[in-house]
């Protein structure tokens, strides 16, 4: 592949009298013009370049794409500003080097939008649904946020409606501001509860101001969610046993997670809502488990949770490398502390909980030779005795939380 530099050119719903001059000289010198069918429309005779339509799926076609077009000046159209959720970062993945890259940025759609709602950017916050799982917009309601989303089609508005409506956020305003910037600009404006406006244009960008219903569960952003906030059969690691244990794990951004003995995925679950970027992989060996796993995850707004079906330590082989792991069952398996030991690389991070005389035992003895802190974890509820109140102790749990440091593995 030749060296010479892509250019990349940002393009709104305005088209061609929207682009600054040095992004028209750009596209006007261009030999080959890449884009979707809609933006390479946008542009008049005199960008004489050979045209070309990304192919579907996008992402497996560039290397190709720009191999075959190596040492021609290639220009590539974007919708808006191509850094921001756009062709930009998959075109420096491809190139490798960001100095191979130019990029003539255009206001993006979320710029438009803030315009037009008089909404701070910076004080909003942005997802995207293009190729995305619609689920995933879960873990950002909360009372009172403003929310943009990246539109995957006409038909979004009406599943993201549906969605709130689900998730007890019916009462949330929505307005769906169409063709940002261009001659056909409309907005539409109502509640999700109530939405029943038709399909309309593709290019689409939706606005939510978030209400939850007064019945509605309120889940919070710290660790610790209501036990009934997940569907499982006991197999649960309690709300302030697992608020100690992601307290321990450490969430950071980027981070992945194995979670081993998943059972309902709560850990997991937590852990992977403390940050857009953290990752988790949740292995367990009972297949109705698992498939609770993932509902539980689509519901609380983490569908990208990876769920393994299998038992631990054979299941682990050819996970990606965590930066922390949780062992929730299964300690006394052969091998299975050691697995996950050796898998951690150093400063990675290891909690495992048990309740039984033997997991402890075992616990016990990884502590006194690697350190770490050794907490057993009691809590008691209030209940009714008779006409009184009284404490119902929980059984305690035993908690080793260690950093792994340098060395050999042992």
């Amino acid at each position: 592949m030749s060296h010479a530099p892509v250019t990349v050119v940002g393009i709104g719903a305005d088209g061609w009298p929207g682009l600054a001059p040095a992004a028209r000289e750009e596209l006007c010198r261009a030999e080959v013009l890449v884009g979707g069918p809609r933006q390479l429309d946008l542009l008049p005779p005199e960008c004489a370049g050979e045209r070309v339509a990304w192919p579907s799926p996008l992402r497996p076609a560039v290397p190709g794409l720009l191999a075959a077009h190596a040492g021609r000046r290639v220009c590539v159209l974007a919708s808006g500003d191509p850094m921001f959720f756009g062709i930009g970062r998959t075109l420096v993945d491809v190139l490798g080097d960001p100095a191979r890259l130019r990029v003539l940025p255009h206001p993006s759609s979320v710029s438009y939008a803030c315009a037009r709602l008089g909404w701070p950017l910076d004080d909003t916050e942005v997802l995207s649904l293009v190729g995305r799982p619609l689920a995933a917009l879960t873990a950002a309601l909360h009372h009172g946020r403003r929310l943009l989303l990246l539109s995957a089609g006409a038909g979004t508005p009406a599943e993201v409606a549906a969605l709130l409506a689900a998730r007890g956020f019916g009462p949330s305003r929505m307005t769906v501001l169409e063709q940002l910037g261009g001659e056909r600009e409309r907005h539409i404006t109502g509640t999700a509860e109530g939405w029943e406006t038709p399909p309309g244009d593709a290019l689409n960008v939706i606005a939510v101001e978030c209400r939850r219903a007064p019945a509605a569960p309120r889940l919070p952003l710290t660790p610790g969610l209501p036990d009934d906030a997940f569907e499982h059969d006991g197999q649960l690691t309690k709300r302030h046993v697992r608020a100690a244990t992601l307290a321990a794990l450490a969430p950071a951004p980027g981070e992945l997670l194995w979670d081993v003995g998943g059972g309902s995925g709560s850990i997991g679950i937590e852990w992977m809502r403390a940050h857009r970027s953290c990752r988790a992989v949740a292995v367990e060996r009972d297949p109705v488990r698992a498939e609770r796993i993932v509902r539980n995850a689509d519901a609380l707004g983490v569908p990208a949770l990876r769920v393994v079906t299998g038992a631990a330590p054979a299941s682990l082989a050819g996970l990606p490398v965590p930066d922390a792991v949780f062992v929730g069952g299964g300690l006394t398996a052969p091998g299975l502390l050691t697995a996950c030991w050796e898998a951690l690389p150093e400063g990675g991070r290891l909690v495992a909980n048990t309740v039984t005389l033997e997991s402890e035992a075992l616990l016990t003895e990884w502590y006194r030779r690697h350190g770490g802190e050794l907490t057993r974890l009691a809590v008691a509820h209030a209940v009714p005795v008779g006409g009184f109140t009284g404490w119902r102790q929980a059984m305690p749990v035993t908690q080793w939380s260690v950093v792994k440091a340098a060395g050999p593995a042992v």
